[in-house]
């Protein structure tokens, strides 16, 4: 919708030669009398305010989410906004350094040629931040989806006192922040992935089993950091913001919607609708690594992260303990014998705990990430063969499994995603260019 004109309605002509005041009173006229002076409506301010906020929100976001870049014509088809009002929008944009305008592409009829719009790379930045089990990390990302910069550690955190961990991550976390910040760059806010259950936004995290930790104060630790302080972190668990970075990915005319499986040591999962992640009640959905898939091991509930997770998968491989990630891949790929058993029975198992979730909840789209899908060319057929076998509804509508295609740590990149969309969502807080 365009913006409302201002009111003009009982506007006064100016007065002739000689007329008095009590002649020509100022004030407008209504059927009672004179009326009182008018005075500004804030409620009418307001809603001009919201109506101005919720535009340029739309506006950007067509810009952010587009796979090829709009032009203001095709942004007004899409939103049925008044080609005058994104015009009017997309300035104000271009002057805050969220939007640019690219090279004019040369019309198929006559006529001007339209000028592509893409967001405007090295200006704005999201950090994403992640404590895994073996590794933590930091990565800044533009409104452009570029890559400013990141830091990982490969370490062996389990049993590693939280707040030594913590600290550890704002030591990571401090010295880019202040990078970024001396290049210029406005840093949105920073996101933390945690590999266990994280109470919406703010925590805490309530359990990490894979590392130890139960009911840390994460967000208390890191603001106590100097530079941290002024970027305290929203946290989530790892595999809903890896799964964000993937919707991201496979964003196109239709927002995705699938089941997301994270691979790691541990084993998470995450239900994308229509482009959002389902949280659920308390933010804790998607804890497929506890989905019990055997319950007649001898020695408890054979759980699928006690299963298929990566350190499992390396015992039954053979490898010895502590062996990294990389050496079953390298064997998985030299052909071992008993490594490529060890894969193919994890993704037997895995295809049993997305069986389950599919048919509870009509998934029709699975996406295998992390180790999963690094070793994708060898679970792909049992993930397959359990689902067919076990999905009520496949004979009528087959799941599609496929590979993520975020890249490398994308809980991290999914971190800084989160914090740029509210960027897009609350665009007139950025609407200052940097001086």
């Amino acid at each position: 919708m365009a913006e409302a004109p201002e009111d003009v309605r009982g506007a006064v002509p100016a007065r002739a030669s000689g007329a008095t005041a009590d002649d020509h009173d100022a004030s407008p006229r209504t059927r009672h009398g004179r009326a009182a002076e008018r005075v500004p409506d804030p409620v009418r301010a307001r809603r001009q305010e919201h109506l101005r906020e919720h535009n340029l929100s739309v506006t950007l976001a067509h810009v952010v989410d587009a796979t090829s870049p709009p032009s203001r014509a095709q942004i007004a088809a899409s939103t049925g906004l008044a080609r005058g009002t994104v015009t009017g929008l997309v300035d104000v944009l271009i002057e805050a350094g969220l939007v640019r305008e690219l090279d004019p592409v040369a019309a198929a009829r006559a006529g001007r040629p339209a000028v592509p719009l893409a967001p405007a790379p090295g200006r704005i930045a999201g950090v994403g931040m992640e404590v895994n089990v073996d590794y933590l990390g930091v990565r800044a990302v533009d409104l452009a989806g570029g890559v400013l910069a990141e830091c990982v550690e490969q370490v062996d955190l389990r049993g590693a006192d939280p707040g030594d961990v913590l600290d550890r991550l704002a030591a990571l976390a401090g010295p880019l922040l202040a990078g970024l910040q001396a290049d210029g760059v406005r840093v949105a806010g920073t996101a933390l992935a945690l590999p266990g259950l994280v109470d919406r936004v703010t925590g805490p995290l309530r359990v990490a089993p894979n590392l130890g930790w139960r009911d840390v104060d994460v967000v208390a630790r890191l603001a106590a950091d100097p530079v941290l302080a002024a970027f305290p972190p929203r946290v989530a668990n790892e595999a809903n913001l890896a799964a964000r970075a993937e919707a991201h990915a496979r964003r196109g005319a239709e927002a995705p919607s699938f089941l997301y499986v994270s691979g790691e040591v541990g084993v998470g999962g995450a239900l994308v609708l229509d482009g959002e992640i389902f949280l659920g009640r308390h933010g804790w959905s998607g804890e497929i690594g506890h989905v019990v898939v055997d319950g007649s091991a001898p020695d408890g509930p054979g759980t699928l992260e006690r299963l298929a997770g990566q350190d499992a998968i390396a015992a039954a491989a053979g490898l010895p303990a502590g062996s990294r990630f990389a050496d079953l891949l390298a064997a998985v790929e030299a052909d071992d014998a008993a490594a490529v058993a060890a894969v193919r029975a994890a993704a037997r198992w895995l295809g049993l705990a997305v069986a389950t979730v599919a048919n509870v909840v009509d998934v029709g789209a699975v996406v295998l990430g992390g180790t999963f899908g690094q070793l994708y060319r060898h679970v792909e057929e049992p993930v397959r063969e359990a689902l067919d076998a076990h999905v009520i509804f496949a004979p009528w509508s087959t799941l599609d499994v496929s590979r993520a295609r975020a890249g490398e740590y994308p809980a991290m990149t999914g971190g800084a995603l989160a914090v740029l969309r509210q960027v897009v969502a609350e665009p007139s807080v950025w609407l200052t260019p940097t001086p």
